[in-house]
């Protein structure tokens, strides 16, 4: 136990000791109230009184009943906290239920002189024999006053050190009335501001419509960029080599659609070009090395929590006319080729804070190739000579995925499997962006392909192949 709990069940089991061995009889007998028990278990008592006093009615003959002195003070000022409306203010006990104060009026009851006057001694002394007044029912509170205050007094000379607060402190909180008055105070205070303020009515004519303003539910965000490399190599350089620059412009707008029940429809439309410097070519001054014209557009009803009923869109060719180094041969033009593919069957999507995920599964898929520029060679690409467009039925599947790993680095990976079940058609494209801030930014784009529909390429790798880029730049997101 505690020192503070000792000093508290000190000054208390003094109270209670002085209150009944001296006037416990004189407290008015009553019976209980008819929902109050005749006893009561120690732990109904809350806090530090459960520990050493259990609430008890004693009979005291017949159906009456006396409280003792300890319960009564209990049911005055502890039951009733939560209300401190019903908390009486002239307690009789409040000294002994506060942590241990200095009280001015326990030290004057026992420093104040009283002096009783002889004169009319005798003539009081006859008339109170005479005629016996019993002025204990009128002296309550002033005898249980006088033993709190000599409770206290002992605490005082003994453990002076224990005395937290004067009495002066106590009186400084104020009272809860004196609270309820501020606070109307306050109330009056704001009430009168509010009703201060003048209402200028605006004049309502018969022609007044109202204005509905409907929701907005399309998305519009996009990405653009201009990078570059650059090496410079001397001409006496004692290794040899060659200068070199390289420049890449992107661009992707986005503009989705989400009424967040049922219907999503995503749009997107994605442009790459990049070209680099050919010192050593004899038959140009640069190259194109990235070129990509994407339109795609994907709809979806919601069939379940993550699944959609979806059909899909994509439209891809290229700006600019493209040749091998050293060669005159035309690799590629504006729609030559242009790959059209409409997609039907179900989209998978999973979206958590740092990680966006789509798999688009497609059994049924309708794919066209068309030539629609004479210098590219159709055999190429699949096509026989005489012909503009090739036309085939197959599936698809294609998942994509943006990864926030890092605060300022993001993966953004598109995977398109293509296949008429006579030939496989696969691109694989990966950016890496390391943001530098809002502005600047590296980025490492790698584009893995795999084309067994076309006539095989030269090379070491057949079928598969890779373009890389590796560069620095403007980069600005919205």
């Amino acid at each position: 136990m505690n020192t503070r709990n000792s000093i508290f069940l000190m000054v208390a089991t003094l109270s209670l000791s002085l209150t009944t061995n001296t006037w416990a009889a004189s407290i008015p007998v009553s019976e209980p109230d008819t929902k109050t028990q005749v006893y009561a278990e120690a732990d109904s008592l809350g806090g530090l009184l459960g520990e050493y006093f259990m609430v008890k009615w004693v009979p005291v003959g017949g159906s009456n009943f006396v409280a003792d002195t300890v319960s009564r003070a209990h049911e005055h000022y502890f039951a009733t906290l939560n209300n401190p409306e019903m908390v009486e203010s002239n307690s009789d006990y409040y000294k002994l239920f506060l942590p241990l104060t200095y009280f001015n009026s326990s030290i004057e009851q026992y420093s104040t002189v009283d002096k009783a006057l002889n004169d009319g001694a005798s003539e009081s002394a006859l008339m109170l024999s005479l005629l016996p007044i019993d002025d204990q029912a009128f002296a309550t509170k002033d005898r249980i006053d006088a033993q709190v205050n000599g409770a206290l007094l002992s605490a005082y000379i003994n453990d002076p050190a224990k005395v937290l607060f004067t009495e002066n402190e106590i009186n400084e909180g104020g009272t809860f009335e004196d609270r309820l008055e501020e606070q109307q105070e306050d109330l009056a205070k704001v009430t009168a501001e509010i009703l201060d303020v003048k209402v200028i009515p605006q004049e309502v004519t018969e022609d007044a419509v109202a204005e509905i303003t409907k929701p907005n539910w399309w998305k519009i965000t996009g990405n653009g960029s201009f990078q570059m490399s650059q090496n410079y190599i001397s001409d006496n350089w004692y290794k040899g080599g060659e200068s070199n620059v390289a420049e890449i412009a992107t661009l992707q707008l986005k503009a989705d659609y989400n009424d967040n029940e049922k219907v999503q429809w995503e749009n997107m439309l994605d442009a790459k070009l990049g070209i680099a410097s050919a010192p050593s070519d004899q038959y140009h001054d640069y190259l194109v090395n990235t070129d990509l014209l994407r339109l795609y557009s994907k709809f979806g009803l919601q069939a379940a929590k993550h699944w959609y009923y979806t059909i899909a869109g994509e439209a891809k060719t290229q700006f600019m006319e493209s040749y091998g180094s050293n060669s005159e041969e035309m690799k590629a033009a504006f729609l030559a080729p242009l790959d059209v593919n409409v997609s039907l069957g179900m989209d998978y999507k999973l979206e958590k804070p740092n990680f966006k995920f789509s798999v688009m599964i497609a059994p049924i898929m309708w794919t066209m190739r068309y030539i629609g520029n004479d210098g590219v060679s159709h055999k190429s690409y699949g096509l026989d000579e005489d012909k503009n467009t090739r036309h085939n039925i197959g599936s698809e599947i294609l998942p994509t995925f943006t990864w926030n790993i890092a605060k300022n680095i993001t993966w953004e990976s598109r995977l398109d499997y293509l296949t008429s079940y006579t030939w496989t058609r696969i691109d694989w494209e990966n950016t890496f962006n390391f943001a530098v801030n809002k502005y600047l930014s590296t980025k490492f784009y790698v584009h893995a392909r795999m084309d067994d529909s076309a006539e095989p390429r030269s090379g070491s790798r057949g079928d598969i192949q890779v373009n890389e880029l590796f560069s620095f730049g403007i980069n600005y997101t919205w």
